[in-house]
């Protein structure tokens, strides 16, 4: 996975100007926040959410032998 170093904020960043994370989450699409220089956390925009809220949902319907077998398929293409 690719991190812009523009989405990149600290713990102390997001308490201190949270407005200004959000504005950046709603610019790239999400933010992560680091916790003594380790990622922490992740703050999507809404509309990032609702992309990746539709993919979860449908994932949730597959049996887990599909869910191996996607895993497996996202490891071998590097996606």
């Amino acid at each position: 996975m690719n991190i812009l170093t523009k989405s990149i904020v600290s713990n102390t960043e997001m308490i201190k100007k949270y407005k200004n994370c959000r504005e950046k989450a709603e610019r790239y699409g999400k933010i992560f926040v680091l916790k003594n220089n380790q990622p922490d956390s992740v703050l999507f925009s809404i509309n990032e959410y609702e992309k990746l809220s539709v993919l979860i949902e449908h994932l949730e319907s597959f049996e887990e032998k599909d869910i191996a077998k996607f895993s497996e398929l996202i490891q071998k293409t590097d996606i």
